[in-house]
């Protein structure tokens, strides 16, 4: 059977993955229901605790059984989460949403790049996996964008709940799409026999590798703290624009992101995937603290422009962690990476909807920018080292 069209079809899910009108207003219609900024907040934490939870066994899972049915098995309980989602009405509703959205998130973080990563190797292009990553994930953006336009359409004329329940048409067709996946030849001769034997090498790689240790740190810092800003940025815009504009803001930021995405292999290229993502970074920490310190109408936009770094940030980093990743360990070792992020997010979200209750959303929007430039210090320490 043709890998080949794994690439396409990968494209295609990534699209309808993040194909969610309710994005823009995830935290508002959270915080309306559970009553406070900390419960909307906790809403999204347990999205990742629940994945930190599951990370393991479907990272072995992949490994195990295959990416195909891996992918599958990830879009249904992503249908599951947002049907949850859209029933609403209490707190605990939405938690059993961000259980399944969790469970989703879980099959699919370290599985998708194992995926392409062994499509390309079994064509033997592995050496584009960087250009192939960034156009394949611009999709994603390019469903955030669209998805974010139609979203507030709806809010404009409907209840928010309405918002959620527009994105069950999406989740169905991401199980379409992955059904007619075909599972690489590369990963088939790689399946491991003994489970314990397998988490265990992963783990032993961690420990040998300095290089990727200083990745991991620096990555699971990154995505607890940005993770959490961008879940929450919508409650700071909410301040400046009305609620039925978020998804206008996150349009722009999608249009941006898809950009990067889609020239994020050109740039890596010319100027390597280290030198790309501190760049980066410290594009975007600047930027952002000044809309936050400094906040009028067009904070919104300031913010949402800062995703034009985001998808060469993302290929940059996920380039980096394949050159380090095993053959065999390689959705194993990815999971266990996501595994220790999602911890941190779950426990620094509710820590920042907390502070957010007491402060406001601007000052604590502005704590996080000074914890993420100093996490930039250890990216530029592993670019000395480099």
């Amino acid at each position: 059977m043709n890998v080949q069209k794994n690439i396409r079809l990968l494209s295609i899910h990534n699209f309808f993955v993040n194909f969610e009108p309710y994005m823009p207003i995830a935290i508002i219609y959270f915080a309306e229901i559970s009553g406070s900024f900390a419960l909307g907040m906790t809403v999204l934490s347990i999205v990742m605790i629940s994945s930190a939870i599951f990370e393991l066994p479907t990272g072995v899972l992949s490994d195990f059984l295959g990416r195909k049915k891996t992918i599958t098995m990830g879009s249904i309980a992503g249908l599951i989460g947002v049907i949850f989602y859209a029933i609403g009405g209490t707190f605990w509703i939405l938690v059993i949403g961000s259980v399944f959205e969790g469970l989703a998130y879980s099959f699919y973080s370290g599985n998708n790049d194992a995926l392409l990563h062994d499509t390309l190797k079994q064509q033997g292009r592995g050496e584009e996996y960087a250009h192939i990553y960034g156009r394949t994930s611009s999709f994603f953006q390019a469903g955030l964008g669209i998805s974010a336009l139609i979203g507030s359409a709806i809010a404009f004329f409907f209840p928010l709940q309405y918002v959620f329940l527009s994105g069950v048409i999406p989740k169905t067709l991401c199980i379409i799409v992955s059904l007619f996946m075909v599972e690489p030849r590369v990963h088939e001769e790689e399946i491991s026999t003994n489970i314990f034997i397998h988490l265990g090498d992963a783990l032993i790689k961690f420990k040998e590798n300095a290089k990727l240790r200083t990745l991991s740190i620096a990555s699971i810092l990154n995505f607890g703290v940005s993770e959490s800003t961008y879940q929450f940025t919508p409650a700071f815009f909410s301040t400046l624009w009305p609620v039925w504009a978020m998804g206008l803001a996150r349009a722009v930021s999608n249009i941006c992101a898809f950009i990067s995405f889609w020239f994020a292999g050109a740039v890596i290229k010319r100027f390597k995937a280290l030198h790309s993502l501190v760049a980066g970074k410290a594009f975007t920490r600047v930027t952002a603290l000044i809309a936050y310190i400094f906040p009028t109408v067009i904070s919104p936009l300031l913010i949402s422009i800062t995703s034009i770094t985001h998808g060469l940030i993302q290929t940059a980093e996920s380039s980096l962690f394949q050159k380090e990743f095993t053959q065999k360990q390689r959705a194993t070792m990815g999971s266990l990476n996501q595994f220790a992020g999602s911890i941190f997010f779950g426990i620094f979200a509710f820590c920042f909807g907390f502070v957010a209750d007491q402060i406001g959303p601007a000052k604590s929007l502005i704590i996080s920018e000074l914890i993420l430039s100093a996490v930039i210090l250890i990216y530029w320490k592993l670019f000395k080292h480099d």
